[in-house]
């Protein structure tokens, strides 16, 4: 296991965890953290590019001293095959949210600009509504959402977080041939 410090944000820390692409993994590991009375806030999960094994992006709110004893019972899990600490300062987090918005032709062009601003995608328009979707930090999420609120949100459904660590960048060695 690697571990960054300072990773943990607002009460939060996010764990990479590289599992065997088995039946009852995802199962075995969230029951380690409700087991320990940890509430997970996000999970995404998918295989790699190894059909092997899957990743499993956990955000959880903790304290320090705790976390530290659940990643070692979850380093010791069976087909748990490495786990990774993210610092927030040094990893690439991003997030997807779809959302229905009630728009009628009054206020349809307005949320037309949220749109634009934001960057986001319209994906489907009825007469009343409109469904966008946005890919971005948690936070630039979170600010759509809240700004789309007071026009009415119908549905919503949020991925929840997806992280890597940051590229090293290196400088090239002039000495190098």
């Amino acid at each position: 296991m690697s571990s960054a410090p300072g990773s943990e944000v607002g009460g939060t820390t996010t764990l990479v965890v590289r599992v065997e692409n088995k039946a009852g993994v995802l199962a075995r590991v969230a029951g380690l953290f409700a087991r320990r009375g940890f509430n997970i806030e996000s999970l995404a999960v998918a295989p790699t590019d190894d059909e092997r094994f899957s990743r499993l992006t956990i955000v959880v709110g903790v304290d320090a001293a705790p976390m530290e004893q659940v990643v070692k019972q979850l380093d010791k899990l069976v087909n748990v095959v490495d786990i990774q600490e993210l610092n927030p300062a040094a990893s690439v987090e991003r997030e997807l949210m779809m959302v229905t918005v009630r728009a009628d032709s009054e206020i349809r062009g307005q949320i037309l600009d949220l749109v634009r601003i934001f960057q986001a995608t319209v994906l489907n328009v009825g007469y009343d509504e409109i469904m966008v979707s946005l890919t971005g930090s948690p936070s630039r999420v979170d600010d759509f959402e809240d700004l789309l609120r007071p026009y009415g949100i119908v549905e919503v459904q949020r991925t929840g977080k997806v992280a890597l660590p940051k590229l090293v960048k290196s400088t090239p060695d002039p000495l190098a041939p």
